[in-house]
């Protein structure tokens, strides 16, 4: 017969993970959660960012209209129209991502979202004779360097004085913005993370 120090206590059950999930930082909605799914290459915009972000735009965006192209959580897109955006267009490929986008636009009662399951490059190519965003936000999955073509596609949404956010694990220099027709407005640095807001580069008509 075995000692009874010998034998092994039996196994606790397993706790359930607590959800992971961000938070809304300002606006309607602030202190409100949102899900953040375990997916591959998810990496919702650290509160920090989005604060630096939004103090950038000013705290009201009212009638304002914003397209979250890499929606994922939706951080982004909730953010602005947490902030008053009239319209907030989310897209997002991944089919469990789109679900919980939509899940929390029933909850929030976010009227003025609209989440669509798309390809965002895609989607903003087909819709550059229509769309006329005033802020184009981009957060793309860093391993695929879609940072380019994404660039590319969202001129063809922006109207002319608008504005474009890009994160991106990589400095975006003058030299390179230049030619895509862009200048930085403001950058920083959180980690590993760029972002920066860009705007469409001034040239001597439109001084």
């Amino acid at each position: 017969m075995p000692k009874p120090s010998s034998i092994s206590p039996p196994p606790k059950p397993a706790k359930a993970a607590a959800p992971h999930e961000v938070r809304l930082i300002g606006g309607r909605w602030k202190r409100s959660k949102l899900p953040v799914p375990d997916r591959p290459g998810l990496r919702p915009t650290p509160d920090r960012v989005r604060e630096t972000l939004f103090n950038w735009l000013g705290q009201d965006l009212s009638g304002w209209r914003v397209l979250d192209a890499f929606a994922g959580t939706g951080a982004l897109g909730f953010e602005a129209a947490s902030r008053g955006a009239a319209a907030a267009v989310l897209l997002e490929r991944d089919p469990s991502l789109v679900a919980a986008l939509h899940a929390s636009r029933a909850r929030l009662g976010a009227v003025q979202v609209t989440v669509q399951r798309a390809d965002a490059l895609t989607w903003m190519n087909r819709a550059s004779t229509t769309a006329d965003f005033d802020l184009v936000m981009l957060d793309p999955p860093f391993g695929l360097d879609l940072f380019e073509a994404a660039l590319q596609a969202a001129l063809q949404v922006l109207q002319p004085t608008g504005l474009i956010y890009l994160e991106s694990d990589r400095d975006w220099p003058a030299a390179v913005l230049a030619p895509l027709g862009l200048m930085v407005r403001r950058s920083g640095r959180a980690g590993m993370v760029h972002y920066f807001l860009l705007e469409r580069l001034k040239t001597p008509l439109q001084e």
